[in-house]
């Protein structure tokens, strides 16, 4: 069974939302602040997070950054903040979806769903295919679930990691934003630009020398990316 780790200070909120997930077949633990859901966090077993954004004690930007130093599990931002602005911190801080409040429980269903599996379906494929990819100073093994740049280890979240390997898997593709999010998402393209620009960047400044001028991962103007040439 899998278990996620709803973090909500409203409690008719939190006790909706658990009684319907564990009506779908999850476990839920709940936290009313940020620093008790740490501590949750901390003992292990979590298969995803539902992170509120204004919690008392540790508000959710801090602790989603410091999961994320840890662990990729799949995190999801639930939050009445629903701009644009929000959703590009959430999601540049290693947020894998955003879901505005107000929201249907079939809606929040779907989003936890898809998210797990594509989290199960990648850890499955790495251990299937038990592979290294090396492109210039750039490493990825896939097994390990692991990125080298000139020998160093650099810290990746789930998306971030599946990104970076579609372009070293397929080193002189250029891919379209469309493509990217349907192969890595695996869900039907809605013009979620600004989720791929996020991550991309995000990726940039953690493999790129110099992220404004990325050599890595090349862009092509009015088409979308490409792996660059090594160097």
């Amino acid at each position: 069974m899998k278990q996620i780790l709803l973090v909500e200070d409203d409690p008719e909120i939190s006790d909706l939302v658990k009684a319907h997930l564990e009506n779908e077949g999850y476990r839920v633990l709940t936290a009313a602040d940020g620093e008790e859901a740490a501590r949750l966090f901390a003992n292990g077993g979590v298969d995803l997070v539902l992170l509120d954004l204004m919690l008392p004690k540790m508000n959710g930007m801090t602790l989603l950054k410091q999961i994320r130093v840890h662990s990729s599990v799949p995190i999801l931002i639930l939050s009445a903040k629903g701009s644009d602005l929000d959703k590009a911190l959430g999601l540049g801080f290693g947020a894998d979806d955003y879901i505005a409040k107000p929201f249907s429980l079939i809606e929040l269903t779907a989003r936890v769903q898809a998210a797990i599996r594509r989290a199960t379906d990648y850890t499955v494929a790495e251990a299937k295919e038990e592979r290294v990819l090396q492109r210039g100073g750039i490493r990825l093994d896939v097994d390990a679930f692991m990125a080298y740049k000139n020998g160093q280890a650099v810290k990746l979240t789930a998306k971030e990691f599946q990104l970076l390997h579609v372009f070293m898997e397929n080193p002189k593709r250029v891919f379209t934003k469309e493509q990217l999010y349907q192969q890595i998402w695996n869900e039907p393209y809605l013009g979620e630009e600004n989720v791929i620009n996020v991550h991309i960047r995000r990726l940039r400044e953690k493999i790129e020398t110099n992220p404004s001028k990325p050599e890595i991962i090349e862009t092509v103007w009015g088409i979308g990316y490409k792996l660059g040439a090594p160097q």
